[in-house]
């Protein structure tokens, strides 16, 4: 009889995007500048709305959680990733490959249902003004993020347990420069099927789900927009969409990319590429772009600067 070789976990090699020394330097440049932009912009963007009393709406309470998730996200990959450009023994622990993959997991998933609840606010707030305080309040927004993050965490660690509890054979080295599904299912030498239907099942029903009540959502708000006879309240209606359409089409996409195909040494080589733009390059992107678009965002940072300017003055 033939036996199966089986290793036993204690660490995994991360291929990571690249093996010329070189390059792996100028990136660890790109990557640092990236991961402190992406933190400075999203813990601003969550201070601003914490402390202005113009942004306590629930439309600034769910951007200051998907800033909140987008620092996580962040976090969960860059750190390791910065030091592997650096070191020669580019491994990661099977507990740090457990955790990895679970909080990534999680967190996107989370980010899913927090851009869909956005879609939400902003039905109500255009398509029912009159009752948007009362559909809208605290304890029901409350209740939408809390939900999220279990559903996200739940999620994360059931899909995890499944991954890890396969068997790994040979070299365990990650064509990824993260813990992700795909590349560690590859490495599977037991039978991944029900890891596989079970990865297709909750990525399908979780962006078919909350792209759902996006697509949903914005069917109506464009219905009552165009119903509008003011060319100022339409202008003004769809400049409060417009930033959160374009985070929607930027992460949704690549995700979709990623995600709705069979794991292969093709599709892993391509999803570095777009794990790159949503690992880095979404969650750097989203504070610029609802600052940028957002009067009330860029009035709030004035306020802030010129109170600390104020504060140094006097002292």
């Amino acid at each position: 009889m033939s036996s199966v070789n089986v290793t036993v976990m204690t660490e995994f090699i991360l291929l990571g995007l690249t093996d010329d020394p070189l390059l792996e330097k100028i990136l660890f440049g790109v990557f640092l500048v990236i991961y402190l932009v992406t933190l400075t912009g999203n813990l601003c963007m969550i201070v601003l709305i914490r402390t202005n009393s113009h942004l306590q709406t629930p439309m600034y309470f769910f951007l200051s959680h998907l800033s909140f998730v987008d620092i996580c996200y962040s976090s969960n990959v860059s750190p390791n990733m910065l030091y592997d450009f650096l070191s020669d023994l580019k491994t990661i622990s099977y507990a740090g490959c457990f955790t990895q993959c679970l909080l990534f997991i999680a967190l996107v998933i989370t980010e899913f249902y927090i851009l869909a609840s956005m879609a939400l606010d902003r039905y109500v707030a255009i398509c029912s003004p009159l009752h948007y305080t009362t559909r809208m309040s605290k304890n029901i927004c409350m209740s939408l993020v809390m939900v999220t993050y279990v559903y996200g965490f739940l999620n994360g660690l059931s899909q995890t347990l499944l991954t890890f509890h396969l068997s790994f054979c040979g070299p365990l080295e990650i064509n990824h420069f993260y813990c992700a599904d795909p590349p560690l299912i590859m490495l599977a030498c037991s039978d991944p099927s029900v890891k596989k239907m079970a990865m297709f099942v909750v990525a399908g029903f979780t962006l078919s789900s909350s792209l759902f009540i996006i697509l949903l959502s914005y069917l109506f708000i464009i219905s009552a927009i165009l119903r509008m006879r003011s060319a100022e309240g339409r202008r003004k209606a769809f400049s409060t969409c417009g930033s959160h359409l374009t985070t929607v089409v930027a992460f949704y996409g690549t995700l979709f990319c990623m995600y709705l195909r069979p794991p292969s040494e093709k599709s892993v080589e391509e999803s570095k590429i777009f794990a790159v733009f949503y690992t880095f390059l979404s969650p750097m992107l989203n504070p610029l772009i609802y600052s940028l678009r957002n009067k009330d965002v860029i009035r709030a940072l004035r306020q802030l600067i010129k109170g600390n300017l104020s504060q140094k003055i006097e002292a």
